[in-house]
């Protein structure tokens, strides 16, 4: 009887020491991420390849974590993994993240932990007969991550606006097919395939644009006025708020991995063949990177407001956002965003 007590004592003893350890030993210990496809996600390479999330991890005393990936074809496809509970960070479009804000808002709060990479949405197209929007007639079809809803769906509609009038935004929508980048790059360069315009990015665009058949028909950049962030990081409140310093060192190692790629192009084109299947070079990805105005890795969000304002005029978002901070967590917040 005596050894039951001490035994029970013992455990009861064990039970309230760990219920009085600091919230950082309750931490998750795996982190779960989602992308997509292209050179825009290079960070999140760079990041796992020297191991930076589980070096600030260990910095901010978490101890061990295990980063684990997964890989989605469009920005739908990340919303849902990321709701249903499936991952703990999304990487995506802004206009993704804005619209699955608007969705969740007082109710879970989803918000951008970071932008991630500038980079515009170029359509393209092997059909001679299309030099401009105006061109595209019933029949054609523009390839883009998912037909409704994306970046680039946004971006084609908002050139219809200023092209056709605001009442005529929609006039393209219904050419559109979705398709990730990979599969919409084969298709298009195949001359044969009904699609024959790709809204492209990085390093996708490149690789189309390199055969003298295709030329660029609409860039992103035009639309909105200038460069402007097209992925971004984001995650729950929730997970924010039970994983604080995970939180932080996740963020920290993004921002780190950014650093690297500025500073050191050719290795950070190394990293990026090593983790993707490709049949490029280190030259050929190493040139890309040297041109930043196509492709550029910054944490500010840039020109946020630009495609918030229309989706709202439009209906595409219910809730008005008073600047750009209101999509983003407070991280970010000090930096010089738009």
């Amino acid at each position: 009887m005596i050894r039951s007590v001490s035994l029970f004592s013992l455990f009861l003893a064990a039970v309230l020491s760990m219920a009085g350890l600091p919230a950082s030993a309750q931490e998750t210990r795996e982190v779960r991420i989602v992308q997509q496809f292209g050179l825009s996600y290079l960070p999140l390479h760079v990041a796992v390849e020297q191991k930076l999330i589980e070096k600030h991890a260990r910095a901010a005393g978490l101890g061990e974590v295990n980063v684990t990936l997964s890989k989605l074809g469009s920005g739908a496809a990340v919303n849902d993994a990321l709701l249903s509970g499936s991952v703990d960070i999304a990487l995506g479009g802004t206009t993704v993240l804005m619209t699955i804000w608007d969705k969740t808002k007082g109710r879970g709060d989803i918000k951008g932990m970071l932008a991630f990479c500038d980079t515009p949405m170029v359509i393209t197209t092997i059909d001679p007969r299309i030099r401009s929007i105006r061109d595209y007639r019933e029949g054609d079809r523009i390839a883009m991550t998912a037909a409704r809803g994306t970046h680039h769906s946004i971006s084609l509609q908002m050139a219809a606006a200023k092209e056709f009038g605001m009442e005529n935004r929609t006039k393209l929508d219904n050419l559109t097919v979705g398709m990730s980048h990979p599969d919409a790059m084969i298709a298009l360069l195949s001359g044969s395939h009904e699609v024959k315009s790709h809204s492209a990015t990085v390093p996708f665009l490149q690789q189309e644009l390199a055969d003298p058949r295709v030329r660029a028909v609409l860039n992103s950049y035009d639309v909105a006025g200038g460069h402007h962030t097209l992925i971004v990081a984001y995650n729950t409140t929730r997970w924010r708020t039970e994983n604080p310093k995970t939180y932080a060192a996740v963020a920290a190692a993004f921002e780190e991995a950014m650093k690297f790629i500025n500073a050191d192009k050719r290795a950070a084109a190394e990293i990026y063949l090593k983790a993707e299947k490709s049949k490029l070079t280190v030259d050929e990805v190493h040139k890309m990177l040297l041109d930043e105005d196509k492709i550029f890795f910054s944490p500010t969000p840039s020109k946020v407001m630009v495609w918030s304002e229309y989706m709202g005029r439009v209906g595409l978002l219910s809730n008005k956002a008073a600047s750009w901070k209101d999509y983003f967590f407070d991280n970010v917040h000090a930096k010089p965003g738009s």
